[in-house]
């Protein structure tokens, strides 16, 4: 049984490769798909075999996808350009005969009103129509999306947000890697399943600032702006109009309740709680 990761030198990908051979994977049966082999020395080290391809580039996909058996789509960054990207990746996937996809979606993407669900709800669609039997792990937000965020609010005493008093179920990111390495070597029939992933911690912005002044004994305190408000306090501290869009966006989405969930699905996958946020305050503020 051939197992595949795309995206396999970044943050999430090589942690389930960690993952997948902690569960007992020969390393000779794992695949990992990269863009740039020379980044990819520490997974050759271990034996894992190293394919390259590009999501724009079909033909590389088709021939790094040879042989595998179960994929995991870890969903492209390029925001915008990602369902033609995903779907040249399940094409290639399919010509292969791959026998089962799993792709990292959005919590809650089929409602959700966050500006990143519309390309994943179509990628979602695309593969109810493959003939491919396909699982969608539903993420919710990573933790690690806030270790800038939360050395900041330490330093300043305040943690800006546009979240209201929406919660948060986010998980730390080998939370998430985890979970899919769980599905990729389940023995139990995956297709069709959609698990909906959040964290144990369901947290507001405000008791996540208490949290950060607990952990650095400090006061932090949170400020809720409007997502107007925020996107533009962003942009005045440097980031590119679209990504403080997508930012401010999501926060607005925490406040609708669009990154909350109590299905419990992470942690059946996992097997245990959701990594403590206190570990990654710790972590960010070192």
């Amino acid at each position: 049984m051939t197992t595949a990761v795309t995206g396999a030198t970044g943050h999430l990908g090589g942690l389930v490769i960690e993952e997948l051979l902690a569960r007992g994977v020969v390393a000779a049966d794992v695949v990992a798909i990269v863009r740039d082999e020379s980044k990819a020395s520490t997974l050759l080290s271990q034996g894992v075999s190293v394919r390259v391809a590009d999501y724009d580039d079909p033909d590389s996909l088709r021939n790094a996808l040879a042989g595998v058996d179960r994929l995991l789509l870890i969903s492209g960054s390029d925001v915008g350009q990602r369902l033609a990207q995903h779907t040249n990746v399940i094409e290639a996937a399919e010509v292969n005969g791959v026998a089962l996809v799993a792709y990292t979606s959005l919590l809650h993407a089929d409602t959700s009103g966050l500006s990143l669900a519309p390309e994943h709800v179509a990628t979602e669609a695309r593969l109810r129509e493959s003939p491919i039997a396909a699982v969608i792990l539903r993420n919710g937000w990573y933790w690690e999306n806030y270790l800038s965020t939360i050395s900041q609010a330490a330093s300043t005493g305040t943690l800006f947000g546009a979240a209201g008093q929406g919660r948060l179920a986010a998980a730390a990111r080998a939370d998430y890697a985890a979970a899919a390495a769980a599905v990729l070597t389940a023995d139990t029939d995956q297709a069709g399943k959609v698990y909906e992933l959040g964290g144990d911690e369901r947290l507001t912005y405000g008791e996540f600032a208490r949290a950060i002044g607990e952990a650095s004994g400090s006061t932090v305190e949170y400020r809720d702006l409007s997502e107007d408000e925020y996107q533009a306090t962003l942009v005045s501290a440097g980031l590119p109009e679209p990504v403080a869009a997508m930012l401010a966006s999501s926060d607005a989405g925490i406040g609708r309740g669009e990154l909350d969930t109590t299905s419990g699905d992470l942690q059946s996958l996992i097997g245990r709680s959701s990594t403590p946020l206190a570990d990654v305050i710790a972590q960010a503020l070192g």
